[in-house]
């Protein structure tokens, strides 16, 4: 009996040996691709407790849309732990007036690492993406900035919030500091995932299958697009680089620069927390992550990939979910 536990300790102190070799040797291969997430996103230093608080009043404020009905939050959802992208059915959101929007609304979470905003990249910053959407004809559908500001400048108790935001400044309910307090809330955003306390040298964070899958993922070529700490959203990439997409009536950041070269271009999406902000694809095409990783490895790499490794791949993926928000039923 004695000499059985013995040979029991023997293999659990081998297998944990073993454990953390492999996810030793795994770790460094990743964080020669990948990276954490930083603590602060690019411009929080200058963001005050007055100016985020009122930042995420205006964010959840339906009286910014044309009829009451929207509000940043609508489209993306940070309510009840939500991963900060539209939940309905549709490929795309509907706008104040129940009509679709063109293209699919990506997730506010750690928006504020990418190299732009929107799919085609035409806002260079958080704070010109926060007012495209209010005066957008189908999404808020706001006629105008003034419009804007008379409902703001109507409300006693949001324009004392504007001074205390904005002190020392002469008329501080303007538009453009609507749109500098959206921001400094959406700075706040960053995500924490069981990939990071990988990253930081946890072995355990993840599973077996997860790690598998991380392996297939930067084997396959998946880091080719995907990498740095967002796992993309740091460059601009064609959709359908290996075989066409479906859809080309949508010419993306062509429409931008106006560049031919630019057809087809879209900003290569963030794959944090991509298991909680289904649909998928700049057109929504997609709402299961099994069938987006199948369809991407097609598309843009030319791999039929088997299901196997579409599961591991997936697997991983669900690991960058942030570990204080929920995933979305019936998704992956």
């Amino acid at each position: 009996m004695k000499m059985s536990w013995i040979l029991l300790a023997t293999v659990a102190l081998s297998t944990t040996g073993a454990l953390a070799a492999d996810a030793a040797s795994l770790r460094n291969q990743a964080k020669a691709v990948f990276d954490t997430l930083p603590e602060t996103m690019p411009g929080a230093e200058q963001d005050t407790p007055a100016l985020i608080a009122l930042g995420k009043r205006l964010y959840f404020d339906k009286q910014l849309s044309i009829n009451g009905s929207q509000s940043c939050n609508t489209c993306h959802r940070l309510d009840n732990g939500l991963g900060g992208a539209d939940i309905r059915p549709t490929p795309t959101s509907l706008g104040a007036h129940g009509e679709p929007g063109t293209r699919n609304t990506p997730t506010v979470l750690n928006a504020g690492f990418q190299i732009a905003q929107f799919w085609d990249g035409r806002a260079p910053t958080l704070e010109a993406q926060a007012k495209g959407p209010i005066l957008n004809p189908v999404e808020m559908a706001m006629p105008d900035e003034s419009t804007v500001i008379e409902r703001i400048t109507g409300n006693a108790g949001y324009v004392a919030a504007f001074s205390q935001a904005f002190p020392n400044t002469a008329n501080s309910v303007t538009y453009d500091n609507v749109a500098k307090a959206i921001a400094a809330f959406e700075r706040t955003l960053i995500t924490h995932d069981r990939f990071d306390d990988f990253l930081n040298g946890d072995d355990r964070a993840l599973t077996e299958q997860e790690r598998k899958g991380l392996k297939t993922f930067m084997a396959t070529g998946c880091t080719a697009c995907h990498k740095g700490p967002l796992l993309g959203g740091m460059g601009y990439r064609k959709m359908g680089v290996a075989h066409p997409y479906s859809n080309e009536a949508d010419l993306g950041r062509y429409d931008v620069t106006g560049k031919e070269s630019d057809k087809y271009l879209f900003k290569v999406p963030m794959l944090r927390n991509v298991a909680i902000t289904a649909p998928y694809f700049h057109d929504g095409a997609v709402s299961s992550l099994t069938e987006a990783v199948r369809q991407m490895a097609w598309l843009q790499l030319g791999l039929e990939l088997p299901d196997r490794k579409v599961a591991d791949i997936t697997a991983f993926l669900g690991a960058l979910t942030d570990k204080n928000r929920t995933s979305q039923p019936g998704k992956q």
